[in-house]
């Protein structure tokens, strides 16, 4: 095992809270995007503009508190599209404070990219423009933002007074960690398995990702354990700043872009129960490789979902031309507790974890024996 250094950024929490002054000083619960700015000390105080679609930004929102509510959509989370939902919703998350801060806003609060809230927010970074002003940016539960949204269609008027105190500092130095087994006959072509060690801190990011993090763990040490050697090398890689940056998928990517990889897996999607893999194979090789892990009907793993894109960590060596995989655990509560103070360790069942591994493990095998 090695650590490889990577330079990540440096986001310290502060203080977060925000009242609705204009309706009895109602508390409303939320928490910071990572990497906002900060408001003044005292915080900002001022009328809210609710705001569903880029296209009604203009002058009206100078001055004033932006609200973008855009809820996931529910039926496509049922049909276990969760991941679709997410997308079609994180947009405001990441572009929104830069869009608004054209127009004159003075801060944004996004409803929380989430599920099922229960009244719990969730968080996630934030990407300003850097040609345009940054302004502090936050994110409400979904029961806040419904609470917001009615006031506005009754035709109140509502106004915050907002307090974030994160502070951006100095980047640090911090790490990947790198173990491998040495193939036995093409030790030059590698096999990665890969997840990421850093987490959102207002949980404990047992499901994003210290599940995917045992799962790879868990995978190498099966290996090593039961003394299995695959024709290729098998490249355990637990990545550093997949959060906020990105930083250690791109800084392995670079170090090793010599190397020869034939195919990245990834785990970073919870460790519900595994119902197969997105990859970036299709076709004839696509089926060979199906025929080759029918095992994994026994523990409901075996469906292959082609896609362009994989993993977010691994995304630099797909991109390279590498084969990529993620594992697809069941997508249906990840949403519920992703970035938010209930992604605890209790919402991980033992059982699925251990199949989830396995399904892993099933495919690590059947491609760096092959």
């Amino acid at each position: 095992m090695r650590n490889e250094p990577v330079v990540v950024p440096h986001w310290v929490r502060g203080k977060e809270s925000a009242t609705l002054v204009s309706h009895n000083d109602q508390q409303i619960v939320l928490t910071a995007l990572g990497g906002s700015v900060a408001t003044p000390a005292g915080g900002i105080t001022a009328d809210v503009v609710e705001i569903s679609a880029y296209a009604e930004l203009g002058a009206a929102v100078k001055g004033k508190i932006v609200v973008y509510n855009n809820p996931m959509d529910m039926d496509l989370v049922r049909a276990r599209r969760s991941f679709d939902a997410y997308r079609n919703a994180v947009e405001f998350r990441s572009s929104g404070a830069s869009r608004a801060a054209e127009y004159g806003a003075v801060g944004v609060v996004i409803r929380s990219v989430g599920s099922a809230s229960l009244r719990t927010p969730h968080t996630g970074s934030v990407r300003y423009d850097e040609k345009l002003p940054k302004i502090p940016a936050a994110a409400m539960t979904a029961e806040d933002s419904m609470l917001v949204h009615r006031l506005i269609a009754r035709g109140d008027k509502v106004r915050m007074h907002l307090i974030l105190t994160p502070r951006n500092l100095p980047p640090v130095r911090s790490a990947n960690v790198v173990a491998e087994i040495r193939g036995s006959g093409k030790p030059d072509e590698i096999v990665l398995i890969g997840a990421h060690l850093d987490s959102w801190d207002l949980g404990t990011g047992a499901i994003d990702d210290g599940s995917g993090v045992a799962m790879v763990m868990e995978t190498i040490r099966i290996l090593h354990e039961l003394d299995l050697r695959p024709k290729r090398t098998v490249r355990c890689v637990l990545f550093m700043n997949e959060e906020n940056g990105l930083n250690g998928g791109r800084a392995y990517s670079a170090d090793h872009k010599n190397e020869k990889h034939v195919a990245a897996i990834e785990s970073d999607a919870g460790g519900a129960a595994p119902t197969g893999f997105i990859t970036t194979l299709s076709g004839d090789a696509l089926a060979a490789l199906q025929s080759r892990v029918r095992i994994l009907d026994r523990i409901g793993a075996a469906k292959f979902e082609t896609k362009k894109e994989t993993g977010a960590d691994t995304s630099f060596l797909v991109e390279a031309g590498v084969t990529g995989f993620s594992l697809v655990p069941d997508p249906l509560q990840y949403f519920d507790y992703h970035h938010s103070p209930a992604d605890t360790l209790d919402k991980v069942d033992p059982m699925d974890l251990a199949k989830d591994t396995a399904a892993i493990a099933v495919l690590t095998w059947a491609i760096a024996d092959q």
